[in-house]
């Protein structure tokens, strides 16, 4: 059975959704931007400032159910311009292991909620198992 759950320190979703859904084997996490996070109005437009937000929220949900950024097998990321994409991969490659890199979708999306330049959507491999 699916445990559906948002995350203590963001603003509940204004979207009829949660933050992350856990079951058996994954963590599921909706997508994330700057928008989502209470720090992150200032970094809006600066693709870099946001995805590095952004991956560090990641990052922490991932600790609250006992994981990391190492577990994450998909990744799916909308950028308001395809042009930023070599910045992004910058500061998005410094989070996981040289070739050690998730499965990946990139697309333009030229209208992300909440104003942000790039939105983040995670996979992960769950290290806690759901209690039988």
């Amino acid at each position: 059975m699916p445990t559906f759950m948002n995350d203590p320190t963001m603003p509940t979703p204004s979207f009829p959704g949660s933050h992350m859904v856990l079951d058996d084997h994954y963590v599921f996490i909706s997508g994330l931007t700057v928008s989502d996070l209470s720090n992150g109005h200032a970094a809006r437009g600066d693709v870099k400032e946001e995805t590095r937000l952004v991956m560090r929220a990641l990052s922490r949900m991932l600790e609250m159910e006992g994981g990391s950024l190492a577990d994450i097998v998909r990744v799916d990321i909308h950028l308001t311009d395809l042009h930023t994409i070599q910045d992004m991969d910058g500061v998005y490659a410094e989070y996981f292991e040289p070739g050690h890199y998730p499965a990946r979708t990139c697309t333009e999306s030229p209208h992300i909620c909440g104003g942000s330049s790039i939105e983040i959507t995670v996979m992960a491999k769950r290290q806690r198992q759901a209690e039988q």
